[in-house]
C-alpha cells in the first residue's frame, strides 16, 4: 500500500468556541469511541480512521460539534488530547501538538514519548517538522497552517492531521498523513488533502513534480542564486505553453456548505432509516439492563446506533457527515440543541461496555456491533420520518431531554416549563455532582 491523497473537503471558517460543558463530554466520548475501535480493530486501524477525511468529519459531528465547519478539526484534536492523555500507557496511543503554540511543542513532545517508550523520538520529531514544511512550503495553495496534530503509537506508527486557513476566502483546508506505506516525504506523501480545488496551486509534493524538484536543485547547484536571477531576466515574456499534466485520478470530494442548518439533501435517508429501525428492533433485546432512565432509553439507542457506525462502519459509510449530527445535535443549535440527558446516557452505556470488555466480558460491546449490523441489514427496506420532520420533533422535545447550546438551556429560551437539566433530573449518574455546569 502506498500513501496517497484520499480525498478533499471544503470547510467554512467559523468563529466561536466550544463551551466547557461540551468540551468535557467530547473528551470522554472521543476517548471511549477510540477505546472501542482499538479493542475491536487495533491501534493501526484507529490511525487509518484519523487519516480518512470523511470519517474524521463524522467523528466530530457525532460528538456534538458543528457538523460542517473547520472547527471540527480543532475540537476533535483537543478532545482526543484531553481524553486519551490519561489512557496513553494503556492504549499505547499518544496525541501531540494542537493549535497555534501547541503545534510548535510537537517535536519536544515526541522526543519525550520516545524516551519513555523506546521508539526513535528524534526521527518522529524530524517527521513532524517535514510534514509541516511540506504542507506550508512544498504545497503553496493559499492556506497558512495553524494546527498540527501528531498521533503516534508505541511501535512508532503515526497519523498527522493539520489544517490551514485562508482568511480572504473564509475557508480552511485539512491535510491528512499516514505513516503506513510512506516512503518519501516529498513524492505524493498525503493520505488526504481536504479542500475544494480552486485557483492556481503549486504542489511540489505531487509525484508529477519530480522533474521540477530535480531541476530546481540543478539550478541552485549549477548557477547559484545570482545566476538564477540572471537567467530569469532573459526568459521570453511569452513562453510556450507548458505541456498538460496527466489527469489526476478522481477522488472523493467532501464539500461542506457555509450554512448551519441540516437539510434532507445532506443525509442519505436509507442509512438514517436503517439506524432508526435497528434502534427500535434491537434496543429492547440488547439494552434492557443498561437503559435505566425513564423516557430516555429509546432515544439513547438511536444515538448509540450512530456511534456504533462510527466504530464499525466502512469508509464508504461516511459520505454524509451531517447524518451523524442527528445523534447528539450541535452546540450552535443545528440541527438541534445538544440533548444533555441523551448524551450522558450514551456516555454511560459506552463506558460501561468498554469497562466490561477490558475485564473480558464483551457482551455489551457485542450488542453495539449487532446494532450496527442490524442497521445495515434494514437499510434497503426501512422507512421513517424525513430529516425535516425528525429535526422538528427533536426541537419540540429538546427541553425534555435537557437541550443545551451556546445560547443556553432550551427550556429557558422557549419558556416551556423547567429544563430537564442534570441537576434537576429524577436520578443522577453515580458519582456525579448535582450542581449545574457553567458556560
Amino acid at each position: 500500500m502506498t500513501a496517497r491523497r484520499a480525498g478533499s473537503a471544503d470547510l467554512p471558517l467559523h468563529g466561536g468556541h466550544v463551551p466547557p460543558w461540551l468540551a468535557s463530554r467530547m473528551a470522554r466520548l472521543g476517548a471511549v469511541i477510540t477505546q472501542a475501535i482499538v479493542h475491536h480493530y487495533g491501534r493501526d486501524e484507529f490511525l487509518k480512521r484519523l487519516a480518512h477525511p470523511f470519517w474524521f468529519q463524522s467523528f466530530g459531528a457525532v460528538m456534538g460539534m458543528d457538523w460542517h465547519s473547520s472547527g471540527i478539526t480543532t475540537s476533535v484534536v483537543g478532545a482526543l488530547k484531553r481524553g486519551l492523555g490519561p489512557l496513553s500507557r494503556e492504549l499505547g496511543l499518544h496525541v501531540c501538538g494542537g493549535r497555534g503554540r501547541h503545534s510548535r511543542k510537537t517535536p519536544g513532545e515526541l522526543i519525550a514519548i520516545g524516551e519513555r517508550t523506546g521508539i526513535d523520538g528524534e526521527a518522529l520529531a524530524t517527521a513532524s517538522r517535514l510534514v509541516a514544511k511540506v504542507d506550508s512550503a512544498a504545497v503553496q495553495d493559499g492556506f497558512d497552517l495553524y494546527l498540527h496534530a501528531f498521533v503516534v503509537t508505541d511501535d512508532g506508527r503515526w497519523a498527522v492531521v493539520q489544517q490551514g486557513m485562508n482568511d480572504a476566502r473564509r475557508q480552511a483546508r485539512r491535510y491528512h498523513w499516514l505513516s503506513e506505506g510512506l516512503t518519501d516525504f516529498v513524492d505524493a506523501p498525503h493520505a488526504a488533502i481536504d479542500g475544494r480545488p480552486q485557483g492556481a496551486i503549486v504542489n511540489l509534493a505531487d509525484r508529477r513534480a519530480a522533474a521540477s524538484r530535480r531541476a530546481q536543485l540543478d539550478l541552485l547547484s549549477g548557477l547559484g542564486p545570482d545566476g538564477i536571477a540572471r537567467a530569469l531576466a532573459r526568459i521570453d515574456p511569452q513562453p510556450e505553453p507548458a505541456p498538460q499534466p496527466e489527469a489526476q485520478p478522481v477522488l472523493p470530494h467532501l464539500i461542506m456548505p457555509a450554512r448551519h442548518d441540516v437539510r434532507a439533501e445532506d443525509v442519505v435517508a436509507r442509512r438514517l432509516h436503517g439506524a432508526l429501525a435497528a434502534a427500535a428492533e434491537r434496543g429492547p433485546q440488547d439494552f434492557p439492563d443498561l437503559l435505566l432512565t425513564p423516557g430516555v432509553g429509546a432515544r439513547t439507542v438511536r444515538a448509540l446506533a450512530m456511534v456504533a457506525e462510527v466504530v464499525h462502519g466502512a469508509p464508504c459509510r461516511f459520505s454524509d457527515p451531517a447524518r451523524f449530527s442527528l445523534a447528539h445535535g450541535g452546540k450552535d443549535r443545528h440541527p438541534y440543541p445538544v440533548p444533555i440527558r441523551v448524551y450522558d446516557e450514551t456516555l454511560r452505556v459506552l463506558k460501561s461496555a468498554v469497562t466490561q470488555a477490558r475485564l473480558g466480558r464483551d457482551e455489551a460491546l457485542a450488542a453495539l456491533q449487532r446494532l450496527d449490523a442490524q442497521a445495515r441489514a434494514l437499510e434497503r427496506d426501512a422507512t421513517g420520518p424525513g430529516v425535516d420532520a425528525l429535526i422538528a420533533e427533536e426541537r419540540r422535545r429538546s427541553p425534555e431531554w435537557g437541550g443545551r447550546s451556546v445560547f443556553g438551556w432550551e427550556a429557558d429560551l422557549t419558556g416551556r416549563g423547567q429544563p430537564a437539566r442534570p441537576d434537576r433530573a429524577p436520578t443522577a449518574a453515580p458519582g456525579k455532582s448535582a450542581r449545574p455546569e457553567s458556560r
